[in-house]
């Protein structure tokens, strides 16, 4: 009996401590960042002019909640309402806010983008700052009813014409190469209160909501950094 008495002191804290290891182990691994384990961004089907070219991925969406802000200004035939800016905030799907989205001056341009300071639309990333401007060329915008909820403002296909890092170095957005703006609602300009000369400089902040996705080459692509 006091052989068991000694093996069983012996033991038992032996058992502690493997459950013990066990149990920090099991917290540990609970505790890794979940950006490790990322889920992919996967775009909804979108027309065919807003296509990304299968060199390129989505790495980032955004779920913005925001104003589209337009102000009434004179036209050659009588007055419309003009966007002058967006001002959005974009979330991810745990609700914890990634970037703002506006207008502002393109402080670096990526070539063939000569003039800095042109006002284009713009997404700076709310952790490292880094910021990237983008244009919507030519035919790069659809109102498809198939895809576009009535009453809501186009979907877009952005490309990137200016990327800057942030002060310290972050660069989580200046990879981009393109942006694009779906599931659209709200934010189309008002159809009354822009008809007078006395409307002119009146504004008007109409809500919407969005999701950008933003893309990167791939790698492999030589675009770009595919990281």
């Amino acid at each position: 009996m006091k052989n068991w008495n000694v093996l069983e002191n012996q033991i038992t804290p032996r058992i502690l401590r493997v459950v013990g290891a066990a149990a920090l182990a099991v917290t540990l691994t609970i505790s890794l960042p979940q950006a490790a384990h990322a889920d992919p961004v996967t775009p909804p089907p979108v027309p065919a002019e807003l296509e990304v070219d299968a060199g390129y991925r989505a790495f980032l969406v955004g779920h913005a909640v925001g104003t589209q802000n337009y102000v009434c200004l004179p036209t050659g035939s009588g007055f419309v309402w003009t966007l002058f800016t967006p001002q959005a905030t974009l979330f991810e799907d745990n609700h914890r806010q990634v970037v703002t989205h506006f207008f502002g001056p393109n402080l670096s341009p990526i070539p063939p983008e000569e003039i800095a300071g042109t006002i284009r639309a713009a997404w700076q990333d709310s952790r490292d700052t880094s910021t990237v401007w983008g244009q919507v060329k030519p035919g790069d915008s659809s109102s498809d009813p198939a895809f576009v909820a009535p009453g809501a403002i186009p979907w877009l296909l952005v490309t990137v014409v200016g990327a800057q890092d942030g002060p310290t170095g972050g660069h989580t957005l200046t990879a981009t190469t393109f942006i694009q703006r779906l599931n659209t609602a709200g934010g189309v300009a008002p159809t009354t209160g822009c008809t007078l000369s006395t409307d002119v400089g009146h504004q008007a902040f109409v809500p919407y909501t969005a999701d950008y996705f933003f893309y990167k080459a791939a790698p492999g692509n030589g675009a770009g950094d595919g990281n």
